[in-house]
């Protein structure tokens, strides 16, 4: 989906006249918990409520390709991922659809490295996703609130709101947006749809949208820890509220030196990383 300065004008333009905020964005559609609106998920009795929701990654629980494997697939399993392979199998940069993904350490902390840094840390895989940041550019930019934040620190992302702008995906520092070049309903050239065992319990999207990482909101709604964290080997990922002192993750980030993402950009990751001691095969 493309636009030119007029067309995104006259949108941004009407978006002002309804009033549609972030507030607005956040009551709207009911589509990542089975009914139940994000901001009130603190009504539901089984919901997982936190004040400020935060990750922490402990790369010396992946061990193997596998590990990585399995919580990519439980993602993208969850969410119906779009797949968008050639007919040969491999897959086009620009279609590619990630919510969770790998990246070697130079590209997930850029200028965090020293020449006398092991080149085991160096050539290591790390799981990288949406930080979910404490000021994130991304709902700044958005023309009509489409990616906005809740009050528990997730930034989520309205596929209905969505005009295709991809101002977000600008903004982002991290790259942790796709956009739809293609239909998630379709099928590659073999014949296979690009959503093989779709998800009837979560939403699809279509042609001209972004979607990303939603620290499962849905799942949070019904008392359910995200994918990623429950497909990870024990220790992997941990989840949590950061602003509890008595959690797990707080004690972790209180207590052991941990790193973030692009932290001199100021935007807050949530998502803090303990890399030292890992044995990766």
């Amino acid at each position: 989906m493309s636009m030119d300065r007029r067309q995104f004008l006259k949108i941004a333009g009407i978006s002002s006249v309804l009033g549609l905020g972030a507030t607005a964005a956040s009551a709207t559609h009911n589509i990542w918990t089975k009914g139940l609106d994000p901001e009130q998920a603190d009504k539901n009795k089984e919901a997982l409520i936190a004040k400020r929701w935060a990750m922490v990654v402990d790369m010396s629980k992946f061990k193997t390709e596998d590990d990585f494997k399995k919580v990519i697939d439980a993602c993208h399993l969850t969410h119906n991922v779009p797949d968008f392979r050639n007919a040969d199998g491999s897959v086009n940069k620009k279609d590619e659809i990630k919510w969770i993904w790998e990246a070697p350490y130079e590209k997930a902390f850029p200028g965090q490295d020293n020449k006398y840094m092991s080149e085991h840390i160096k050539d290591m895989p790390f799981l990288v996703a949406c930080n979910h940041c404490d000021n994130p550019p991304c709902v700044r930019v958005c023309p009509t609130k489409a990616t906005f934040k809740l009050a528990n620190g997730i930034t989520m992302q309205d596929e209905h709101r969505c005009i295709g702008c991809r101002f977000c995906m600008a903004a982002c520092p991290f790259w942790s947006r796709s956009f739809n070049w293609r239909d998630p309903h379709g099928k590659n050239p073999n014949g296979e749809p690009f959503i093989k065992n779709e998800n009837k319990e979560y939403p699809t999207r279509t042609k001209g949208v972004v979607e990303k990482c939603t620290f499962c909101t849905e799942r949070l709604a019904v008392g359910k820890l995200p994918a990623c964290v429950e497909a990870a080997p024990k220790g992997g990922l941990l989840f949590g509220d950061l602003e509890d002192p008595n959690s797990e993750i707080r004690k972790i980030v209180t207590n052991q030196y941990t790193i973030r993402r692009k932290p001199d950009l100021g935007t807050g990751p949530a998502i803090y990383y303990i890399v030292g001691g890992s044995d990766h095969a």
